[in-house]
């Protein structure tokens, strides 16, 4: 059994040969393609939507995204419907078009303790308000994500063709099904320290076992195959790559993001569209998305340039099998899994609560699970923010620093940039800057140990 869809072009092309009328598709056509390819998701955000857009608990969500077209035609919001806010989303795009008019470009609003940042891609426009410490420069990233995530779905060339064709056209038309995609990307925008950082982490696996996952990809290739990735969960085990081809970590997470949202892949081998913006914005690669047994974590996507190619990465898929089965690679694997992660206290730092570390020269990190303080879903993403406060200081775009200490009333922070890494650290309130000194020291000595199990060292390719 396997899920197989349409791209974006196989909907629009029967159209495009009646007198070019495409942005007249068909709702209910477009959105039965988009339910078969999502089909079986619930949006980690769901429950908000049906939220008066004029009440209390609309109004007290600390951030929220909208996205619009360039005529001011609501194609998503985060919390409430569209509907309910079309005249504050034609405001935002009054708001925009009043400043282009003096051949200017408005890039935020600050007031009130209240920061609204405004992205234009042209023919899409990006707002995020928020009421958190994140600068600009964060809020801005966090809407490029959610730019790509849209083009992931459509690609550049036919979003442009749209709206050449009929400006007030309503992309929900399109989208509809989807927009759980971008509800959970948002939500890992919040929690997972990757996207802060434009890397992934590992699953921690000896090199020797890595090694075998990876060569066993290597020797499953196809001509039209691309770029062959195992996930473990929200893991990467291994990614082998066509020679001097490349995977930027936007796609990646972009691919990542696909995958964790979905529940549907879990009932066969799945064959679904995906442009890959950082890659190619023009068209569509074909990714084969299977697990390896029905009820493990374990995800093998062959990414292919050609959209006939499903039973060639299905067999792909079985000569992987039946090599790792041949060199007894599959068992480490699935001890690895019983433990995806570490505890901070392996370290051996006893004022150390968390950290976050990345490698610049694989673009991966490596992270401890989180302390008992530090275990609901609050203090989680109120620690993510602390880092994402480390590292706008880190990163300030005319005064950037190399190292940062702050004390708290409830944690001390430390962070430290250089050529080959990124370290954040987060320490017991009654520890002191010398101790955090000496700490660093000697996690750069354990992570000089572990680097192997921890990192992909020696990427294979095709």
């Amino acid at each position: 059994m396997f899920v197989q869809t349409h791209s974006f072009e196989d909907l629009t092309a029967e159209v495009e040969n009646n007198g070019r009328e495409e942005t007249e598709l068909d709702q209910e056509e477009c959105s039965e393609e988009l339910k078969v390819r999502h089909n079986g998701n619930i949006s980690p955000d769901s429950r908000n939507k049906e939220e008066d857009v004029f009440g209390e608990a609309w109004r007290s969500h600390k951030k929220h995204v909208f996205v619009l077209s360039e005529a001011g035609k609501p194609i998503y919001t985060r919390y409430g419907t569209e509907e309910g806010l079309s005249s504050t989303m034609g405001v935002m795009m009054a708001l925009v078009s009043f400043v282009e008019a003096d051949k200017n470009v408005i890039r935020s609003i600050h007031a009130d303790g209240c920061k609204v940042v405004f992205l234009t891609k042209s023919p899409l426009v990006l707002v995020g308000v928020s009421q958190t410490h994140q600068s600009d420069k964060e809020m801005l990233r966090e809407l490029q994500y959610i730019y790509y995530q849209i083009i992931s779905l459509l690609t550049l060339t036919q979003l442009n063709h749209i709206f050449q064709h009929k400006q007030n056209y309503d992309l929900r038309r399109l989208l509809a099904g989807s927009e759980y995609l971008t509800d959970n990307l948002l939500h890992r925008l919040e929690r997972d320290p990757g996207l802060l950082l434009s890397a992934v982490t590992c699953l921690p696996l000896a090199s020797s076992s890595r090694d075998v996952v990876s060569s066993s990809l290597q020797a499953a290739k196809s001509k039209n195959l691309v770029f062959s990735i195992l996930l473990a969960g929200d893991r990467l085990v291994t990614l082998v790559r066509k020679k001097d081809q490349f995977l930027h970590h936007i796609d990646l997470h972009l691919v990542f993001n696909l995958v964790g949202s979905s529940s549907s892949f879990r009932e066969g081998e799945g064959w679904t569209p995906i442009c890959l913006p950082k890659f190619n914005t023009a068209g569509f690669f074909h990714a084969h998305i299977s697990y390896l047994e029905p009820a493990s974590e374990l995800c093998l996507i062959l990414v292919s340039t050609d959209r006939e190619d499903f039973f060639n990465m299905s067999d792909c898929k079985k000569r992987f099998l039946e090599r790792m089965n041949k060199r007894n690679g599959y068992q480490p694997l699935k001890e690895a899994l019983k433990c995806p992660s570490y505890s901070v206290e392996q370290v051996g730092i006893p004022e150390l609560r968390h950290f976050v570390y990345k490698s610049k020269s694989s673009g991966l990190y490596t992270s401890p699970e989180f302390p008992f303080v530090y275990q609901s879903d609050e203090e989680q993403e109120r620690l993510m923010g602390l880092y994402q406060d480390l590292h706008s200081h880190l990163h300030h775009p005319t005064r950037p620093l190399r190292s940062f200490y702050r004390c708290g009333e409830s944690e001390n922070l430390m962070a430290w940039v250089t050529s080959g890494f990124e370290l954040y650290l987060c320490f017991s309130p009654l520890g002191t800057k010398a101790l955090a000194v000496s700490a660093v020291t000697k996690l750069l000595k354990w992570m000089r140990k572990e680097e192997d199990r921890l990192f992909i060292l020696s990427p294979l390719t095709y």
